[in-house]
Order: structure tokens, then sequence, then C-alpha cells
């Protein structure tokens, strides 16, 4: 088995640790997280698959989709400027200028920028990014990897 890519977009908040777990809930909620459905696919829209949640906790999906992962939102559990695995990383200044050549990406800068992006994530991991329109926080990006 290899990896697999997965990416959310959703409206922009301040506190980018609350917005990661209401994604999470929202993706639990609807059952969008493997064991309950194995190859989602992205983005996620309206009309994506949604069967409902399987499991009681985000906790116990967790440890029923095993050394997979749940392959989306929910293996990351928490935003931070640490590269660690099940960390949404928030990519800093530095980044953001090397990738797309502003430290206020539009989501046009970030999807023409795709494949660079997700060569340097690693299995296991994910990043955030602020999606600008206007100079404006508009969205944020979490993206990540599967483990498996």
């Amino acid at each position: 088995m290899g990896s697999e890519a997965y990416w959310y977009y959703i409206e922009y908040e301040d506190d980018l640790n609350n917005a990661l777990q209401k994604l999470r809930l929202r993706e639990f909620n609807a059952g969008r997280y493997n064991p309950v459905v194995f190859d989602l696919e992205f983005p996620i829209e309206k009309k994506s698959v949604s069967p409902g949640k399987k499991h009681n906790k985000i906790e116990e999906a967790i440890a029923d989709a095993g050394s997979e992962g749940t392959r989306s939102i929910l293996d990351l559990q928490t935003v931070s400027v640490d590269d660690d695995f099940c960390i949404a990383r928030l990519l800093q200044k530095d980044e953001l200028l090397d990738y797309f050549n502003t430290d206020k990406p539009t989501k046009e800068d970030i999807e023409d920028n795709f494949d660079v992006l997700f060569d340097d994530i690693e299995r296991g991991k994910g990043v955030c990014i602020i999606i600008y329109q206007n100079e404006t926080p508009k969205e944020i990006l979490f993206a990540g990897y599967s483990f498996d």
C-alpha cells in the first residue's frame, strides 16, 4: 500500500486549532474516514460521500484504522509549528515565500504548487496554510498524507 494525500479547505478563523477540531468532528460525523470509506475523493464537496460515523469516538476510529491511519483529517490531531506525526504544521513565512513567492498565498497560488507542497509532506504528517483573498485571510488549507 502507498500513502494517500488528503486536503480540506475551510473558512478562516483566528483559532487554527479550533478550526481543525471542527473539521475533524465534521468529517468524523460524516463518516469520511477509513475504515468507513477507504478511498475518499478530494477535495471534499457537498456531493461527497457521507455514510455517517460508524464509531462512537474519533479515538476509536483511529484505533480501528490501524497502521494505515484514517486516510483523512482525523489523523491530524493539533496545529503546531513543530514538525511531527499527527501534527498540522503551520507553514512559516520563509516557507510560504519558498513555495508561493508570497507570505499571503491565494488558493490559486497553493493549487498551482500542490505537487511541490505534497512532495515535502511525509507520511503521517500534515500542513496548515492560511489562504488569502485581497490580502485578507479567507480560508485555511489542511493537507497531509496517510500513514500507509
